[in-house]
Formats: structure tokens, sequence, C-alpha cells
């Protein structure tokens, strides 16, 4: 029989831990580099008294294992919530880290991991991220630039041609399908966070500028070393792949403060779209709520600025350029297929872009000069934007793209003498794949439907595009016997089964003022044209991203640390350890 005392303190135990627990940031099993900066915060689930709070790290006060004491915040926005914060917080020794919190009611605990790294290995790190690139679309964008007959292409791509690969594992923090924003910001930190999140782990309060922050390669390698920063992109620079980089926020929209960041942190290089929210509110096209004008800032900062390719290129060839800001787009850039080809998108209103091979060499132009060595990121960031929209040719021509600009990157550093890692990985899946061929004589047999469209197995055969030309594109992509790639999340709309050689693809268009879409009735009357239900929600007007493992290929000084199965955070690891950013300098 249990005595009364036993069943009061039972009673008090299943209490307390049917309460909400604390929350901490860094989150339990984080791996932290041995001196880089975090912020350390508490939030607890309602008002405390500050006088029965304990927070220790492996048993030591909290204030003197990090140096100093966490404010207290009694109310945090005014709420009858309690919180505690710390920022800009080191730790330079390596091993197993307990931090353990308590109220005098609850209790949570959570462990770190503290790693340092070897000497340093390469003088440059590069970073290629094909945003949105799945398998499908390599093995896509090596038929169409290689070729293939009987069974084999005659050449491989640069980015599938490297020593070391390893599958990548994508979730975030709080879901396992990941946004653009969270997974590279786990390349550049290190560390694991939200969908919407950039270098920080998304707290409750109520602005988006305030959480709890986790400091950037860009930032380490330029702290420690002095090395110099490049950020190359077709996105708008603001967009949440190379903002990743740099900011800190959790909502990766904020695309004016994200300019500030970019300016406050002055990247060497940083090139892209997205000049709409570098023009005062006042300008014509500008996406700005102020009259900040960031152009002239940068200007005046030393920057060279280039608008167009015939500017940019004048600019990297200029001996005392150490600085180039380039805007090429208002927005987003155009890809490969319009810009070369079809000349549709934005290509009329932006007709001297820049391909991502032109920047890249005007990066490593101007990067190159700095004797301490450099980071670059380069994003071939629109392959995501066209397999959002459904529209396969395009993603797989920048696809392409990608591999051009990595192939004559893996030239330059050859002739250097290997001192430089590069990497090549997307940040997340799209659900794609490539399921055969798509039978088409081009309008001698309309309303024939999918199933008698496309041949799968031994009928799928082998496409006909034309021969590639030097810079592995077809001329043509409306051939007769096209690769069947298709989206496993799908909104309401028309399959044409053709390519969109007018414009990119618009397979939906706002239903109403509900924030609903439906099909485009634009292709509605496509011949052969089938209305496909989706299996999103109406509130989705896109294709999404998929939580597959992503591909990672590398060479280079420390490309060996690329192996087997590994998740997003280790790909900081490897160019913290490359790099040997937590080594004793």
């Amino acid at each position: 029989m249990v005595k009364g005392s036993a069943v009061a303190s039972l009673i008090v135990l299943l209490w307390t831990t049917s309460l909400p627990a604390q929350t901490i940031y860094p989150i339990d099993r984080a791996e932290i580099l041995a001196g880089a900066q975090f912020d350390f915060k508490v939030e607890f689930p309602g008002l405390i008294d500050p006088a029965k709070l304990k927070v220790t790290v492996n048993g030591a006060d909290h204030a003197t294992a990090f140096g100093r004491s966490a404010a207290f915040i009694e109310r945090e926005d005014g709420k009858e919530q309690s919180a505690l914060i710390l920022r800009d917080v080191t730790l330079t020794t390596p091993g197993s880290i307990v931090v353990d919190v308590s109220d005098g009611t609850r209790q949570r605990s959570v462990t770190w991991t503290i790693y340092d790294t070897g000497p340093r290995k390469a003088k440059n790190v590069i970073l290629f991220i094909g945003d949105g690139m799945s398998p499908a679309h390599r093995v896509a964008a090596r038929i169409l630039s290689k070729g293939i007959a009987e069974g084999k292409s005659p050449g491989k791509l640069a980015i599938d041609d490297m020593p070391h690969m390893a599958l990548v594992a994508t979730a975030g923090s709080d879901s396992i399908i990941t946004d653009s924003a969270n997974s590279a910001s786990a390349y550049a930190t290190g560390h694991k966070s939200a969908v919407n999140a950039l270098g920080v782990y998304a707290d409750r309060t109520l602005s988006p500028f305030d959480d709890p922050r986790v400091e950037t390669i860009t930032s380490l390698a330029r702290r420690r070393l002095g090395v110099a920063i490049g950020i190359v992109t077709n996105t708008e620079v603001e967009d949440a792949t190379p903002a990743a980089m740099v900011a800190h926020t959790r909502r990766r929209a904020a695309y004016d403060e994200i300019v500030e960041q970019f300016f406050a942190a002055k990247p060497d290089v940083l090139m892209g779209g997205g000049s709409a929210n570098f023009m005062p509110k006042s300008a014509a096209g500008s996406k700005r709520k102020d009259e900040t004008d960031y152009i002239a800032k940068f200007r005046d900062a030393g920057y060279q600025v280039a608008t167009t390719a015939s500017e940019l290129s004048a600019a990297a060839a200029k001996p005392e350029t150490g600085k180039l800001l380039g805007l090429f787009a208002a927005g987003n850039m155009d890809g490969a297929l319009d810009r070369k080809f079809l000349k549709g998108g934005g290509v009329k209103k932006f007709p001297e872009q820049p391909d991502l091979t032109e920047q890249v060499q005007a990066a490593l132009s101007i990067l190159s000069k700095s004797e301490t060595g450099f980071f670059l990121m380069v994003e071939s960031g629109m392959i995501d934007k066209y397999a959002h929209l459904l529209d396969m040719e395009r993603a797989v021509f920048d696809t392409i793209m990608l591999d051009n600009a990595v192939r004559q990157t893996r030239e330059w550093a050859r002739a250097r003498g290997e001192d430089t890692l590069i990497l090549v990985l997307a940040d997340h899946n799209h659900p794609n794949s490539l399921v055969g061929t798509v039978n088409d004589d081009m309008g001698t047999t309309p309303n024939v439907p999918l199933r008698e469209r496309v041949g799968v197995y031994d009928q799928a055969g082998f496409p006909n595009y034309p021969p590639p030309d030097a810079d592995g594109y077809p001329s043509r992509v409306d051939v007769s016997r096209r690769l069947a790639i298709f989206s496993a999340s799908l909104p309401d709309h028309y399959e044409t089964f053709r390519p969109k050689i007018d414009n990119p693809n618009e397979p939906t268009v706002k239903a109403g003022d509900d924030g609903t879409f439906k099909a485009n009735d634009k292709y509605k009357d496509v011949p052969g044209a089938v209305l496909r239900p989706g299996n999103l929600s109406a509130m989705i007007g896109a294709s999404v991203h998929s939580g597959e493992d992503v591909i990672l290929t590398a060479t280079g000084p420390g490309s060996d640390g690329v192996r087997g199965s590994m998740d997003n955070t280790e790909v900081f690891r490897v160019m913290a350890d490359a790099l040997g950013l937590a080594a004793r300098q």
C-alpha cells in the first residue's frame, strides 16, 4: 500500500512533468564549431521567479561557463512568459556540453557537441548550389548536353565527375520538408533551423529580427581568416539561398532588411537580380518601402556597380576592382533557355543579362586577388523556380548552365594547383521523376490522352533532341520525342505534355480574392491537353518541395570529408574543416 507522502510526491511529479518544458536555443544535439558565435536563449512557458532560476553548463553556473550572465526578461513581448537571453556566446573547448535549466518547477536539459578543426587545408572554398536540383534534372542535363546512344552517354557532367559523393539529408528543425531558407542556412551555419528562417533559431517573439542568431561561414571566414567573400546567384540576391550566407531573420521575405544586412556585411562580390529592393521608393520599379538608395550606398563604399553583361566584363577586367555589386534584373534573372534561345520571360526588358558562367568568371577574377583566399557561394537558383512551375525544360537548361559554371571553375582550380575545395549539391529536392519519353508528332494526332503519349520501358527509346552546341545546349526542345519529367506534387492544371516556348509555364492563376488557385485556362485548348486534378490544396498554386536526400559531389582539399550519408549541417563542417576555422591561428 502506498503511503500518503509517496502519493503526494507522485502527484507533484505527474503535475510537473505534464507542464510545458522550457525551450532552449541552440536546440538539443546541436553541433557547434569551437569559437563560432551564437545566441543562447531559454523560453519559459509562463512567468517565473528569477530567484528560483538555475542554469548550468556541465554543472557550472552559466555565467561562469559563458563568461557573463544572461539577461532575464520577465515578460517577453509583454506576455505572461519569461525568457533568458545572452548574445554572442562562444565556446572554445571541444567536447560534450550539457545545459540544465530549472525554474524551480520545470527542468529541461539539452546536449551540445563542440567540435574543432585541424589546420587549414584549402585556400578557397566554392559552394555551388543547384536550388531544387533533383536527380531527374541531373540525368536530363546529362542526356541533353552529352547525348545518349545504346544506353550510354559519351561524356559526364562536371558536377558528377568528382571523386567524392554523398547523400545529404535536408529536414529542418520543424518539419521533414525544408525550404530554401533553412536548408541553405544549415549549409551556412551548421545549425538546423525552421522553414523561412535564415541564420537564426526561430523563436516566439513578435519581431522576426531578434531571434537567437548563429554565425554564418562568411562571418567566420572573414573574422578568423580575413578572406574575401563572394555571393553569386541568378535569382534575386535577397532570395533565400544567397541571403542565408549573411542574413539573420526568421522571415525570408524581408527583402528590404536583407539588403540592409548585405550592406552591413559588405561581401566583396554580390551578384544576381533583385535591383528593385536596392532602389529608393520613389524610383521607377522600386519595391523598397523607404527612400534609401542602396546602389548609391554600395557605390560610395567603393563598389563597382554593373547592370549588364558588358558592364560586368568591363568591371572585372579593371585591375583596381576589388569590390563588385552586380544587379542585372529588377527581380529574378532569366534562365538559359530564354536568354539564349526563346527570348521569353524578362529578356526583352533586360536583354543583356550575363550567363552564370560569366558571373562566376568575374567573381573568380576579383576574389582571387585576395592573398588570404576566399569563400564563394554560387547558386543556379532558377532550377527551383522552374520546377515549382512544372517547367521542366527550363529547369534542365539551367542545370546545364550550372554544370558549365562548375566545369570552368574546376579548370580554373587545376591551373592554380588544386588549392580550392569545390562542392556541388542541391539545397532540397523536388518530387520530379524522369519516367520515359513523350512521343509526339507535334500536331498531326491531336487530343491523344496521356497514357498513349508517354512511352515507358522499351517504348521510351531515346529522345531526338538535336546535337548540343559547344555549351551543351540543344537548339530545340520542341522535338517529337522528348524527355518525360513529371512531378509528384501537383496543383490543378492543364497538362499539355509540351514545352512552353513562348514564356515560362504558368500552371495556375488566382481563383479570386480568397487566396485560392485554379488551373490556368491559357492551356485549356492546346491540342491534347488534359485537366489534371491536383493532389495539393487549392491554396497552393505550384508544385512543392520533397523530402528526399540530395546528392553532394566534391573535389579538392578537404573533399574527403564528403562520403556516405550526411546531414545538411555537416556540409558546413566540411567547409569549416577545409578552412581550418577552429584551428589555433
